[in-house]
């Protein structure tokens, strides 16, 4: 966000896609584009697209039209699922002379735009923890709230680094006890869900340890969710390929999808594992999924059978 607030000191460009995982970095971004182009009288000025009445052909008649007392009109795309390649010939062509006194601005959660090359790109994707933890601080002084460095690190575990979760667990954890300045970790445990990805990571944290316990306690609150044998296949093997790299947590990062952080936790993990234990627990999952897709084998029962296999691989 700060690269963008940088370049829009600069001017408003014509095109913006805003692409990524955190909703919350969305909303900032279309309001940080709106607000610099001094967007005025909305009613006529702005417009809106998404799923339900998205089509190439009013956007591009939309973006034809002059402001009405503003400088600039805006046009926002958000979260359109389908858009056909005869409709991204008519975009390209009219990137190559865009009318200047509209601004597009495209939110692409679901990676429909990025055949785009030639507009601005705005990153949303979760940031690093410095970054959240900082913005985080900075919201609950907001609120006359601190919290602790133990706090924020769970918050932001449990919330999976997203801002947009993260933002409406600020709202509750501040308003639990009023007279209380601080924000605990103990308080964070109280009254925040874990994210699934996070209660995998606690799971793998436990198979590794050999605790059979706490690893089917752990899987008791992922057992209904239909994801959750995708969310345990990919952290295991992010593992392996950590197991078996020598790239730099940067590079492994960038390669495997995942932001620095979590090749960090990730690192740590590794060490609880043989390379040769990964790599069958890899086959196994590959087996596992397998069974489920033929139907030999209910998703529920397949993930306790992969637990209990891999506390005794």
């Amino acid at each position: 966000m700060k690269t963008l607030k940088n370049r829009l000191k600069n001017g408003v460009k014509s095109c913006y896609l805003v692409s990524g995982d955190d909703y919350f970095l969305f909303e900032k971004a279309l309001s940080m584009i709106k607000k610099a182009a001094g967007l005025e009288n909305p009613d006529f000025n702005l417009i809106n697209f998404d799923d339900d009445n998205f089509s190439m052909k009013a956007l591009l008649d939309g973006a034809e039209v002059m402001p009405l007392g503003s400088e600039k009109r805006v046009i926002v795309v958000k979260n359109v699922s389908k858009i056909s390649e005869s409709d991204k010939k008519l975009f390209l062509e009219y990137l190559k002379n865009p009318v200047e006194s509209t601004v597009i601005i495209i939110l692409d959660f679901l990676d429909k735009f990025s055949f785009i090359k030639t507009c601005e790109l705005v990153d949303a994707k979760r940031m690093d923890t410095k970054m959240i933890s900082s913005i985080v601080v900075s919201e609950l002084s907001k609120r006359n709230k601190q919290i602790s460095a133990e706090g924020i690190d769970t918050l932001i575990d449990f919330c999976g680094g997203y801002l947009t979760r993260i933002m409406n667990e600020i709202e509750k954890l501040c308003y639990y006890d009023l007279s209380e300045p601080l924000i605990t970790k103990n308080l964070v445990e109280k009254l925040v869900k874990k994210e699934n990805d996070f209660v995998v990571f606690e799971l793998t944290e436990a198979l590794g340890k050999r605790d059979a316990d706490r690893s089917l306690t752990l899987l008791s609150l992922l057992v209904k969710d239909p994801g959750t044998l995708s969310l345990i296949t990919n952290h295991f093997r992010r593992l392996f390929y950590i197991s078996v790299s020598e790239l730099d947590n940067s590079s492994l990062a960038a390669l495997l999808g995942v932001k620095e952080y979590a090749i960090t936790k990730q690192k740590a993990q590794v060490k609880n594992f043989s390379k040769m234990q990964l790599k069958k627990i890899y086959a196994l999952l590959e087996e596992v999924d397998y069974k489920i897709k033929s139907g030999a084998m209910l998703s529920e029962n397949a993930l306790y059978f992969l637990v209990f296999s891999i506390l005794y691989i």
